[in-house]
């Protein structure tokens, strides 16, 4: 499998050697090192299980050609040829996403800032923030501390990748969302459209408050700040410009803004936006089923994504025991390659057999086609020995 999608997407390219810049040529010896990283089970084991290579050929391979934009770069390649592939067309225009966190235990404490959530239970861990496209595509990640808000970093996965996809809505469950992420998605052209567990908790926000019918008065929360809003607009102009020219990571703003709610002005005024963008869409989201039914839709696809990274993590009982954040990141993007490499695959896979339908005169309504996924692995032998071909 990792070699089809390799001949046809060429992204081990994007691995050249970190002092000459040249392509690696081992490519099979390449392709065992993100195995590796991508199923949690380190080189040693890897020259243990494959028939080509031994420890310290990896190692080597390793050491001059993975590094983070590599494999950022790899996975761009992927996932656009993923999502140019046809069968992919049928699950959505690549203009939707979802993300969420997903809980990857550790079992000790490094420099890398294990930290428990009793959540998860008593052992410490980390959190990889992941975006997933309406066609099924990893296209971000993040580690993060297992104990920070996920609020943050939504916009963090949809304007610092090179994927080229042109999302507009943006779906995420509870833990991600804010006043503040309503206030900069909105201002960043995004429709923000969280789950939000406690919907029925929430009041609204208005511009006054005396206008309101006496039936949905016990609805409003307060009065919109309008005065603070128009006083700042030029710094929250230079924010979102902030944000958009990659300066500096959207996380990063959003976390100051979050740290001094009431002592820093600009944080008050997105607020106060945020709260708008809130409440017109609680309104929405009441009054418009088909939202509700395609933010469902969009989150499932998350948690089918998280399901098959739970099987590729194999190795080690599951846990990531590196020790540093850079390995532990070298980890995480293993395996959202891996998992997009059998998203590819699997999307490619299914094109094909639903031609061979199309060409026997059987049924391929497209209507049929959506609800097809490319998540499965049960077709897959994911342990036991790697055997490759000699070259």
């Amino acid at each position: 499998m990792l070699m089809d999608v390799e001949k046809a997407t060429g992204f081990t390219d994007a691995f050249t050697h970190l002092r000459t810049g040249a392509p690696c040529k081992d490519r099979v010896g390449l392709l065992n090192v993100l195995l590796a990283e991508g199923l949690n089970l380190g080189l040693s084991k890897m020259a243990d299980a494959t028939n080509t290579h031994d420890y310290f050929q990896l190692s080597r391979l390793s050491s001059w050609h993975i590094e983070s934009d590599a494999i950022n770069k790899a996975l761009d390649t992927v996932i656009k040829a993923q999502s140019a592939l046809p069968m992919a067309q049928f699950w959505g225009g690549g203009v939707t996403a979802s993300s969420d966190g997903q809980f990857f235990p550790t079992t000790r404490q490094g420099e890398a800032m294990n930290l428990i959530n009793a959540k998860y239970g008593i052992d410490p861990g980390l959190k990889a923030y992941s975006h997933v496209s309406d066609r099924f595509g990893p296209f971000a990640t993040q580690n993060i501390p297992a104990t920070v808000s996920e609020a943050p970093y939504i916009l963090d996965g949809l304007l610092m990748n090179e994927t080229g996809l042109k999302v507009r809505e943006q779906y995420a469950d509870t833990g991600g969302f804010t006043d503040h992420v309503f206030a900069v998605t909105s201002l960043l052209g995004y429709r923000f459209i969280p789950r939000i567990r406690d919907l029925a908790s929430k009041r609204l926000y208005v511009f006054d408050p005396s206008g309101v019918p006496r039936e949905l008065k016990g609805l409003i929360g307060g009065k919109i700040r309008e005065g603070t809003i128009v006083t700042n607009w030029p710094d929250i102009l230079r924010s979102a410009a902030t944000m958009v020219a990659g300066v500096m990571p959207p996380s990063q703003l959003l976390r100051k803004f979050a740290a001094h709610p009431r002592q820093h002005d600009l944080a008050v005024a997105l607020r106060e936006i945020g709260r708008v963008e809130r409440t017109l869409f609680i309104i929405d989201w009441l009054l418009d089923a088909d939202m509700q039914r395609r933010a469902q839709i969009g989150l499932n696809k998350g948690e089918a994504h998280h399901a098959l990274k739970n099987a590729l993590r194999i190795g080690r009982q599951g846990e990531i025991r590196d020790r540093t954040s850079e390995g532990q990141h070298y980890r995480m993007a293993g395996l959202n390659l891996l998992a997009a490499i059998i998203i590819y695959w699997n999307t490619d896979q299914l094109g094909k057999a639903v031609a061979l339908r199309k060409r026997a005169g059987l049924d391929c309504s497209a209507a049929l086609l959506a609800h097809i996924s490319p998540l499965g692995w049960a077709h897959i032998l994911i342990t036991g020995e790697y055997r490759w071909p000699k070259q």
